[in-house]
């Protein structure tokens, strides 16, 4: 199981971002994801958002940020 889970769009476009089941916040684009994960110190240049093993993008890949889509 993926360490961090991104939810599907919410009404505002906005996805949940959890690690590790700590809610780290709402992500409105694949920046906003870094930034939070780097909050639980992950770095950024290490961090592919592809990585099937480190997050589960639910409701559609780092591309899907259309509101109410998920």
């Amino acid at each position: 199981m993926a360490a961090v889970v991104v939810h599907p769009p919410d009404a505002e476009g906005g996805r949940r971002v959890v690690a590790r089941g700590r809610i780290l916040g709402v992500a409105y684009n694949a920046m906003d994801v870094l930034d939070l994960l780097e909050t639980v110190g992950l770095d950024r240049a290490d961090v592919r958002l592809d990585d099937a093993d480190l997050i589960d993008w639910r409701g559609g890949g780092s591309y899907e940020w259309t509101p109410g889509s998920g």
